[in-house]
């Protein structure tokens, strides 16, 4: 089997489009998280603190000279990530939490053992007949 054929094999494969599948929708998800702390979230509490953005939140190491920016160390935009990273992972755990429920749900079901056809009854009660023909 030549490269090219495996990696079509690999690439084909259900659980590496399923990834695929769920990196383009976790960075679909990662943009609409990061609107919803900076568009929603993080207005009223800078409200609340009085009127703070915090996406300025920021200290200024060496003012900008001539052509040479400013050096600043941006903290609001960190804390505003950090907040971005607590609802991304507050949502995949509740995610996680309703799958694995599930999970439990459908191992607490239990499953009958199946009923044997018309087919299998009979060629049974040949076995049975055919046993105590054969004893002496």
């Amino acid at each position: 089997m030549g490269v090219l054929s495996e990696f079509k094999a690999f690439a084909v494969k259900g659980n590496v489009v399923d990834m695929a599948v769920g990196i383009i929708i976790g960075a679909a998800f990662g943009k609409i998280v990061s609107s919803f702390v900076g568009d929603v979230v993080m207005p009223p509490i800078g409200l609340l603190i009085g009127g703070v953005n915090f996406g300025d939140l920021a200290f200024t190491l060496k003012e900008a000279v001539g052509d040479a920016p400013a050096v600043v160390l941006a903290y609001g935009k960190f804390l505003q990530s950090i907040i971005d990273f607590i609802i991304i992972a507050f949502a995949i755990f509740m995610g996680v939490k309703v799958i694995n429920r599930l999970k439990r749900e459908e191992a607490v079901a239990p499953s009958l053992p199946p009923v044997p056809s018309k087919e299998e009854e009979l060629l049974g009660e040949i076995r049975d007949l055919l046993k105590a023909q054969n004893k002496p």
